[in-house]
């Protein structure tokens, strides 16, 4: 649409503005708003719903785990539903921020099937506290230097509904670690620094 427009270095000059009408624009808001619903589609596999569903099976799966395995003493963690059993509680003072760095030797295994997917073996790496999964930020704290915890680990505390396609190539699981993994840790903690 062309108008007028008085400026005072462009007296009476005429140019085109786009949407220049109403119409124009309300059809152009409207085509957006279409847009925008038709992308929002409604799921019943994630949100709360799902997340409480897979919840209560990763539970069932532990709780199954536990007791076919009555030797294992092991001690949830709160309410998260992450379970430590303690080997060696180590020595020392350490505190434990989110800070902290660790360094550790682990052995990484699904729980369903025993199948090994990371492992350290002599390599002993260092992580941040707050750059690990869920269940190793609960489940460290609970040893000192030196000591070795298990950890069954409820897949909303490791690696969620996502698919982990480059762990456990190397150990033979052809797809790598799948989706709502239960994961089974051994974590031996050699050294703490804040």
């Amino acid at each position: 649409m062309l108008k007028y427009v008085k400026l005072p270095f462009l007296k009476y000059k005429r140019i085109n503005l786009p949407f220049g009408n109403v119409m124009n624009r309300a059809a152009l808001i409207i085509l957006f708003l279409c847009i925008g619903f038709a992308a929002c589609k409604k799921t019943t596999v994630g949100g709360l719903a799902g997340y409480k569903a897979q919840a209560a099976i990763d539970d069932k799966i532990i709780a199954d785990y536990l007791k076919a395995n009555p030797t294992l003493v092991a001690k949830k963690i709160d309410t998260s539903g992450v379970y430590a059993v303690i080997i060696d509680p180590g020595s020392g003072n350490d505190l434990f921020t989110n800070s902290t760095l660790v360094t550790i030797g682990y052995t990484g295994r699904l729980l369903t099937t025993g199948q090994v997917f990371s492992q350290t073996n002599d390599f002993h790496p260092s992580f941040v506290l707050a750059q690990v999964i869920k269940g190793w930020q609960l489940g460290i704290p609970k040893i000192k230097k030196t000591g070795i915890v298990r950890l069954l680990i409820p897949s909303r505390y490791a690696y969620g509904p996502a698919a982990q396609p480059q762990l456990g190539v190397a150990f033979g699981l052809k797809n790598g670690l799948p989706a709502s993994a239960v994961l089974d840790f051994d974590i031996q903690l050699f050294d703490v620094t804040n």
